[in-house]
């Protein structure tokens, strides 16, 4: 396993929000990311998990609701990456994939544009 301290790997994580084009970050609303060592025991190998109401499902009912939540799985993605350079290019990946889902992109979509 690739090692990285979890700094470090936050790090990546925010340098992949900061290339997210400034007029897409705009329209994100309501949504906290956060990193984490390990996913649910149900899925150990999960990079990204998206929870919350997607942007486009969104209606006139939704107000005063907690945040949707983005988490980023450091454990997973430095066991699959052998090298930093793999990181920076999974944890890009990653963290593309699950704001489409913010923006109501399904996984279908995700894995046809490259981003799976």
């Amino acid at each position: 396993m690739l090692e990285m301290t979890r700094e470090t790997f936050e790090e990546l994580v925010a340098e992949a929000l900061d290339r997210i084009p400034p007029e897409l970050t705009r329209l994100m609303d309501n949504v906290a990311v956060f990193v984490e060592d390990e996913p649910p025991a149900e899925d150990p190998e999960l990079l990204g998990l998206y929870e919350g109401t997607p942007l486009t499902e969104r209606g006139e009912w939704y107000a005063g609701v907690l945040p949707d939540r983005i988490t980023i799985y450091r454990g997973p993605t430095l066991r699959m990456c052998e090298s930093r350079e793999d990181v920076v290019t999974e944890t890009e990946v990653t963290v593309v994939h699950e704001i489409a889902h913010h923006f109501g992109i399904d996984d279908a979509r995700l894995h046809a544009l490259g981003y799976g």
